[in-house]
């Protein structure tokens, strides 16, 4: 896959993991299963893609981690959207709004 086809997969995930934050905080697998359930089993997150897109938000201040207790009674890090992950939520939803009605267009025209 090209360089832009990587970066269209890496934004879709940025996309739905900052969307399912907003919803709260969450630990990593229960974003994974959390995405997994809202598309009905259509998307599935690994964890070797996951987590370090977890880290790059982390490090760009999208999201922070605090250390917790899972319902299984495990000790996870919980994450959580930043202000400016809101902000960054905001750019990733038009971004996707743009590619979605421009492939559509192409689609529709095709």
């Amino acid at each position: 896959m090209t360089k832009s086809g990587t970066d269209v997969l890496q934004g879709t995930l940025v996309l739905l993991v900052l969307r399912s934050l907003a919803r709260g905080p969450m630990h990593g697998f229960g974003i994974a299963l959390h995405i997994e359930r809202i598309s009905k089993d259509a998307l599935r997150v690994e964890e070797g893609s996951l987590y370090p897109a977890l880290h790059r938000m982390e490090q760009d201040g999208w999201v922070a981690a605090d250390w917790g207790v899972t319902e299984n009674n495990r000790r996870a890090r919980y994450y959580r959207l930043t202000a400016k992950g809101r902000k960054q939520l905001a750019v990733e939803e038009e971004k996707w709004s743009r590619f979605s009605n421009a492939v559509a267009e192409v689609l529709r025209l095709a």
